[in-house]
């Protein structure tokens, strides 16, 4: 067993203008800033760059982030780090922003290409230091070793897991979580719960990510709910805050599963949103799966208060996908002829991603396939 997290994780109500001294302490003076573009419309970032300002700690700041980030976005935030001599990089935002700057961060000291860098490789290689900051409580990017980033030319989501991406410093500041709107609210916790299921049934659980799995869902179930129709509930939105940051920390040890597998595909191939898509998927994809470790999944369900077996869990994945108002997948904006023409590509990305042979239950490209077909049916 290898634990791997961040040196330096600070999680409490302002903690985001203290980013000054965070760097310091990794003797860094000079970071490349990747904000999100509507974190720095709605100036979340200015308590952090007010910090730096006082210390006369110069930086360099990156908005051109989309919501499915992509080869080139990161490309161009490492050549402006190369540009201005940066000694470090800082997320703040979204899963996509924190993306972005984890891969621009290896990028500005490693050549090659970005899909030289994706799994199967593993990127142990020196990268710039990383601070993340997340305004969202879902991801857990700012703890965990992966990023992913999409092609636009192929429309394939490139999964990248090694080292290099493992951030020096998270800063949770639940100050920056408040303003976060209910859809982003419950797709992104969504997410984070995706991430602690996955990482409890793993084939690759360990004693540790068990432990912090199945915390990281007790806080998820108790306050997910709470958090999006009661934005103003600051106690439920730091709970989900470190929810998420748990859930984050057990899936980078574990990786994900057949959940994830399957949704980067959809999201690739329709932008349909990643923590959306996994909901769509979870209790699918879980009842699918439970038959092959029934205890893992018990445990689960008790974990996430959800009742005592497989069963429970089923149901009540399904419930908070109603209660949150996850659409079904035919009334996004695609037709089904379509989705059913892609299905054969989303299988073959969802295996060569190597996700799906971490999961209870191994699938064929033909079961996968199948699943697909369900989905749709069963929207």
């Amino acid at each position: 067993m290898q634990i791997l997290i961040p040196s330096d994780i600070r999680s409490h109500a302002g903690a985001s203008a203290k980013l000054g001294s965070v760097l310091v302490g990794l003797g860094c003076c000079h970071p490349l800033i990747v904000v999100d573009p509507i974190v720095f419309d709605l100036d979340l970032c200015g308590p952090a760059f007010a910090d730096l300002n006082e210390r006369n700690i110069h930086f360099s700041v990156y908005t051109n982030v989309s919501p499915d980030p992509t080869i080139e976005e990161a490309r161009s935030a490492a050549d402006l780090a190369r540009q201005n001599g940066a000694d470090c990089v800082v997320g703040i935002g979204g899963g996509s922003a924190m993306d972005i700057a984890k891969v621009s961060a290896l990028l500005a000291v490693q050549d090659g290409d970005i899909r030289d860098f994706s799994v199967p490789r593993i990127v142990d290689e020196l990268a710039l230091p990383i601070v993340c900051i997340p305004t969202t409580a879902g991801t857990g990017s700012e703890v965990t070793r992966a990023a992913v980033i999409s092609d636009a030319n192929t429309h394939e989501k490139l999964l990248l897991l090694g080292r290099a991406l493992l951030p020096n410093a998270a800063i949770l500041d639940v100050d920056l979580t408040m303003s976060c709107p209910f859809r982003v609210t419950a797709d992104s916790g969504l997410d984070a719960l995706s991430h602690a299921l996955e990482a409890l049934v793993n084939r690759h659980a360990t004693p540790f990510s068990d432990g912090v799995a199945c915390e990281a869902l007790r806080l998820i179930g108790q306050n997910l709910e709470r958090a999006a129709h009661s934005p103003e509930d600051r106690d439920a939105r730091q709970a989900m805050l470190e929810g998420a940051m748990l859930a984050g920390i057990a899936v980078s040890h574990t990786s994900t599963a057949l959940i994830h597998g399957m949704s980067r595909p959809i999201g690739a191939a329709f932008h349909v949103p990643h923590g959306m898509s996994n909901a769509m998927l979870m209790p699918l994809i879980t009842e699918w799966s439970s038959h092959a470790d029934p205890a893992r999944y018990a445990r689960a369900a008790q974990a996430l208060g959800a009742g005592e077996n497989e069963q429970d869990l089923v149901r009540k994945l399904s419930s908070f996908n109603v209660s949150l108002k996850v659409p079904r997948l035919r009334e996004r904006e695609f037709s089904e002829q379509e989705y059913r023409r892609k299905i054969p590509e989303m299988t073959r990305q969802a295996l060569i991603s190597g996700t799906p042979s971490n999961n209870p239950r191994l699938g064929t490209a033909e079961e996968i396939s199948a699943l697909y077909h369900t989905l749709w049916d069963r929207a």
